[in-house]
């Protein structure tokens, strides 16, 4: 089927967010990992393509975002989506930026939105400052994020720098007036030269509004929420057809293993909820990593009950983090331990393993990469912007949660086995 909407996520953990919210319209959403190397064939009409580019340099960010459009491009996509963290993770330099300026100019834009608002995870964006439930951007855990530490909780002020073209904002009294609103403020601001526009978002009921008054935009950027509302309109505008129903999926057996290379705040408290119901579990540290390789760990793993779902993870306090770092460099810690992680999933997938918990972007990247995966299929949603997904790796059907580091409740490693459970 032709692709309708084509998405570019700039990590994994995002894409399979964005393809589960999608995905809650009942309609058949694909996620490729990476740009595919063959030309599309048997596409869904939501097409998400996973890169791993949040923190690469960011010409190599452009290009793998460039090489992505023209295959949306070559599978029938005429609208877009780039799609960043709902916490704006970047620098300075990029990569939200600058990759987003490429794909309008490739595509023909020449005004875009910018809207990293989740209300159901706590992402509230209110004068063009983004909350992280009620605290600022920079007040929240992420000011400690150890690629990319968010200090200001300005939009337009983070932003500016990453864009040649001016940024301007469309606020939430704009938005609590509705679509036509929206779109006069757009009219308004392209007729003053503003390309990047930041929307205020604070509920759901914003996000429809937003995305009614921008249907008529080719690429819009943002958190996947943003996205929510699209198949209704592409439904409503009779570019869905019949044959776009989700497949039914079914559990494979349940040998487990849970990997977490994420220091975020709540993958902390998850790792801590875990170790308490008595799961077993194998903490790593990059220095004992750089000085013993992964041998221990993997003899460990070799004597693990797979039906247990035990936990091998990195996840630590931001001070254990930002010692390893001084310590290694810091991407030469953060690459040991999704070295690591990578190398005991395919361990455990040899092993028997068929259900993968994977929490944090870096680490849900390296470990699907490792598998092989090269097309994911979206299954049940366990938390708000985290489903299961199936694949194939070496011959077995897999399925794979990827979960972002703040995302999901404390007890999520256990709630996804039940979700897939059920099946």
């Amino acid at each position: 089927m032709t692709t309708v909407l084509g998405c570019i996520a700039d990590d994994f953990t995002g894409a399979t967010d964005l393809a589960g919210l999608l995905a809650r319209s009942g309609m058949r959403v694909s996620l490729r990992i990476g740009v595919p190397d063959t030309a599309p064939e048997d596409t869904a009409p939501f097409e998400v393509i996973a890169l791993k580019s949040r923190t690469a340099p960011k010409a190599m960010a452009i290009a793998d975002a460039l090489a992505a459009c023209r295959w949306l491009k070559d599978a029938g996509a005429q609208r877009f989506f780039w799609k960043y963290c709902s916490t704006f993770d970047s620098t300075a330099e990029g990569n939200i930026g600058p990759v987003a300026e490429a794909l309008m100019d490739v595509i023909g834009a020449d005004q875009t939105i910018y809207c990293p608002a989740f209300p159901e995870n706590g992402r509230a964006i209110f004068m063009g400052n983004l909350f992280v439930g009620e605290q600022p951007l920079a007040e929240s855990s992420m000011k400690d994020h150890p690629l990319t530490p968010m200090r200001d909780s300005n939009l337009m002020r983070l932003l500016a720098p990453q864009v040649s073209r001016q940024v301007g904002l469309v606020n939430r009294l704009t938005v609590a007036k509705g679509p036509d609103a929206v779109r006069d403020a757009l009219m308004a601001l392209r007729k003053a030269g503003t390309a990047h526009v930041v929307f205020d978002a604070v509920e759901n009921a914003d996000l429809q509004i937003i995305a009614q008054g921008t249907r008529h935009l080719t690429l819009l950027t943002g958190g996947s929420a943003i996205a929510m509302p699209l198949p209704q309109i592409y439904a409503d505008e009779g570019l869905l057809g019949a044959n776009s129903q989700t497949a039914h999926h079914t559990a494979p057996v349940a040998r487990s293993i849970v990997l977490s290379g994420s220091c975020s705040a709540m993958t902390n408290a998850q790792v801590a909820t875990y170790l308490k119901n008595g799961a077993p579990a194998y903490q790593v540290d990059p220095l004992m990593l750089a000085k013993e390789g992964n041998g221990p760990v993997l003899s460990w793993l070799a004597q693990q009950d797979l039906s247990r779902a035990p936990l091998i993870y990195a996840t630590a306090a931001p001070e254990s983090v930002a010692a390893a770092q001084e310590k290694l460099g810091r991407q030469k810690a953060g690459q040991i331990v999704e070295d690591l992680l990578a190398e005991c999933a395919v361990t455990a997938r040899d092993a028997g393993a068929r259900r993968f918990i994977v929490a944090g972007g870096e680490t849900s990247g390296a470990v699907t990469q490792a598998l092989k995966a090269t097309q994911l299929e979206i299954g049940p949603e366990i938390a708000p912007g985290v489903p299961w997904t199936f694949t194939e790796s070496a011959g077995q059907r897999l399925a794979i949660t990827l979960k972002s580091g703040n995302f999901g409740s404390e007890d999520f490693f256990t709630k996804a086995q039940q979700v897939i459970d059920a099946l």
